[in-house]
């Protein structure tokens, strides 16, 4: 049933697949289409349930933990560690079992990985950005654990205790909403004025770049339609920046999700989709707009993305 006469759909680019996601993502692949290899994946391989339903449909095995593998594995058995990364207690387990492993670990968490174990190393007391129970954190956490605390939002800085307050730094998950991590920051450097900070943005470009992108549709949209898994940070920041912004925005993971009454009298939507989203499951939702009348379609790219990362050594391609 068409709720207004016709709409424009305001389609924020940059969107879905980052660089980092697209290689993980191939890492899998390639590994599937190996004769007689049996692909285990620890965790999800990215945060979308499309894909990870995609894949395992194709063969992959994903497990929580890799205690789940047999012991000894499957002849052929490789185990993927995930986009977000792991701490060195895991990678520690997979060696003491002998397991083959590649590392689909994004180089952008990657290098906060380091910038933890350097920090360490040089004597700082880290105060992490970031949300409890994420796999980022986990991993980012496991690199230093005895001199790392986590902080959520700007009121939890007062917990933050430390035993030498000139040698203090900070490091972000990679996939934080920009602006709530400036108010984290901020609130930290007053608390402690000397605090160091990474030597470049821990926040990937990607979910920079989305979150200016979206911000720019929703000062123009009536609602803000962003397709992404629920467990998708940079997903879910997507949604609470147009929020802020004062426009109603809603996560779906695909059309199915959208319920009409989103829709009432709404002659304007935005639509976006987290970097861990195929470009697919956005088209679908146009299709679904379409569906209920009239539709015309704007692009509104505020950045034009290049960034590639190379894959494994033990993926490319002979």
């Amino acid at each position: 049933m068409t709720v207004v006469d016709s709409r424009t759909v305001l389609l924020a680019a940059p969107r879905s697949f980052c660089a980092g996601v697209d290689r993980a993502i191939q890492v899998v692949e390639r590994l599937l289409e190996r004769q007689g290899t049996v692909v285990f994946v620890r965790k999800q391989i990215v945060h979308n349930s499309h894909v990870v339903r995609d894949l395992a449909a194709r063969g992959a095995v994903f497990v929580d933990e890799l205690a789940e593998i047999p012991d000894p594995p499957p002849p052929g058995a490789v185990v993927v560690f995930s986009a977000h990364g792991v701490s060195p207690a895991v990678r520690a387990e997979a060696a003491r079992r002998g397991l083959d492993t590649v590392d689909a670990t994004c180089p952008l968490v990657a290098k906060v990985h380091a910038e933890a174990r350097r920090l360490a190393r040089d004597g700082y007391q880290i105060v992490l950005v970031g949300h409890a129970g994420h796999e980022e954190v986990d991993g980012t956490l496991g690199e230093a654990p005895d001199v790392i605390q986590l902080v959520e939002a700007p009121q939890d800085v007062a917990g933050v205790e430390v035993t030498h307050p000139g040698h203090v730094a900070y490091l972000t998950q990679t996939t934080l909403a920009v602006d709530e991590t400036v108010e984290t920051v901020a609130a930290l450097r007053g608390k402690y004025p000397q605090l160091q900070g990474p030597p470049s943005e821990d926040i990937c470009y990607a979910a920079t770049t989305r979150q200016r992108a979206v911000a720019v549709i929703a000062a123009d949209a009536d609602v803000v339609l962003v397709v992404g898994s629920a467990n998708s940070s940079n997903s879910v920041r997507l949604v609470e920046v147009c929020r802020r912004a004062g426009t109603p925005a809603h996560l779906v993971d695909d059309a199915g999700d959208i319920r009409p009454e989103w829709l009432a009298g709404k002659a304007t939507i935005g639509l976006t989709a987290g970097a861990s989203t195929p470009q697919r499951l956005v088209d679908d939702v146009v299709t679904y707009l379409r569906g209920l009348g009239p539709v015309d379609v704007v692009e509104r790219e505020t950045a034009h993305e290049t960034i590639r990362f190379g894959l494994p050594t033990q993926v490319k391609q002979p």
